[in-house]
């Protein structure tokens, strides 16, 4: 690692994107993408999520941003004392920083492991590197120069924040390293089914593995499934039956689908679905979603091409809020039947066919680490 790439990486953190790092440093775009990703594989850590046009710091990124700070504030500090190239390897700063410390370069190399002969080219490469002299050479041993003093006050401040850096990321891949990452669709709110499902597995769960944390994140189908690819999770809970072929999934249950809407309908809007549909908003969840799906096919049974253009459709990432728009707007929605029925007062509620159900199935990529833990977490999802 040396100090350009961390620099590169702080400016794409400041900055919100490669191309204005890259201009910002006067690097081409190709080298700030490569620096990114070479740090965020050495911290273990993803620093950046796409936001449309913009790349925004993850949580990880905010919590590490002012080490990163540190080490650039440094860097331009210690590249200003000379006028080298600045190309600066951290592992040079630390064998300058203990070879100052020393007082001796034969006593620096035997306490680094090196040959003195491999060291004393490094820390001239560093000089080359920096553009100044930082160590006067003698018969009694070295000392710093001027420059050389500043130079190590700055390599042991970078160093010191590398470290930080570093020790933060290993802390996080060795609780990763044992927890269970399991994404799951969203529940309708507390009462749901759903929502109690994974309260009873994140308890029984902390029982058949104490020494395994497992980790609960809820979001879409479609973020699932990516998820699962990339090994941001390690199981998925899919509202639907269909997965890709590539991974292997149970059934865990199915939960019978309701036409939702206000309590005040009369029994004559009852009779009617159709009609019903055509009179009143609908709020629908992200087409990302399980449950969006399984609205759009009844839509599509339901009501003609030119009876469904008209329909007012109302997109809503978040079941709470959709819930609210039944209960408290005249809107209608597609949801579980049995989540819905557990609110108080629910909501009117209009059973669909049979065909209409939402599906729940784990699902977990093909090796046996995870065959197993889906074994358990079937076990323990079964349960009534």
């Amino acid at each position: 690692m040396d100090l350009s790439t961390l620099c590169l990486v702080h400016s794409i953190l400041e900055e919100r994107g490669i191309r204005r790092a890259a201009a910002a440093c006067r690097r081409p775009a190709s080298s700030a993408s490569a620096a990114l990703r070479r740090v965020e594989t050495v911290l273990s850590v993803p620093l950046v999520r796409r936001d449309g046009q913009a790349l925004v710091p993850t949580l990880e990124a905010e919590a590490r941003l002012p080490r990163f700070a540190d080490i650039a504030r440094a860097a331009a500090a210690l590249t200003a004392l000379g006028d080298g190239d600045g190309t600066i390897p951290l592992t040079a700063l630390a064998r300058f920083a203990a070879t100052a410390r020393a007082g001796s370069i034969n006593a620096a190399a035997k306490s680094l492991g090196l040959g003195q002969p491999q060291l004393t080219r490094q820390l001239s490469h560093l000089e080359a590197a920096i553009g100044c002299k930082l160590l006067d050479r003698s018969a009694s041993g070295i000392s710093c120069t001027p420059e050389g003093l500043e130079a190590l006050v700055l390599a042991e401040r970078i160093g010191a924040a590398w470290e930080q850096l570093f020790a933060a990321s290993a802390e996080r891949f060795r609780r990763s390293a044992a927890t269970w990452r399991l994404g799951t669709i969203i529940p309708f709110g507390h009462e749901s089914e759903i929502a109690a499902m994974l309260a009873r597995l994140a308890v029984e769960w902390r029982s058949a593995r104490p020494r395994q944390p497992l980790f609960l994140s809820s979001t879409t189908a479609d973020e699932l499934v990516s998820g699962l690819k990339n090994r941001r999770f390690d199981l998925i809970l899919l509202d639907t039956d269909r997965f890709p072929a590539e991974f292997d999934g149970q059934m865990i249950g199915r939960s019978q689908l309701a036409l939702a809407a206000p309590r005040a309908l009369d029994d004559a809007e009852r009779q009617d679905l159709a009609a019903l549909l055509r009179r009143y908003p609908i709020a629908v969840p992200s087409p990302r979603s399980g449950l969006r799906q399984m609205t759009d096919r009844f839509l599509e049974a339901t009501l003609s091409p030119a009876e469904r253009s008209r329909l007012t459709l109302v997109e809503v990432d978040s079941i709470p809020v959709i819930i609210n728009l039944v209960l408290d707007h005249g809107h209608l929605s597609v949801l579980p039947e049995h989540s819905v029925a557990n609110i108080n007062p629910p909501p009117a509620l209009l059973p669909l066919d049979a065909a209409y159900q939402q599906s729940l199935s784990l699902v977990w990529p093909r090796d046996a680490l995870s065959r197993q833990a889906a074994e358990t977490m079937v076990t323990l999802l079964a349960k009534p």
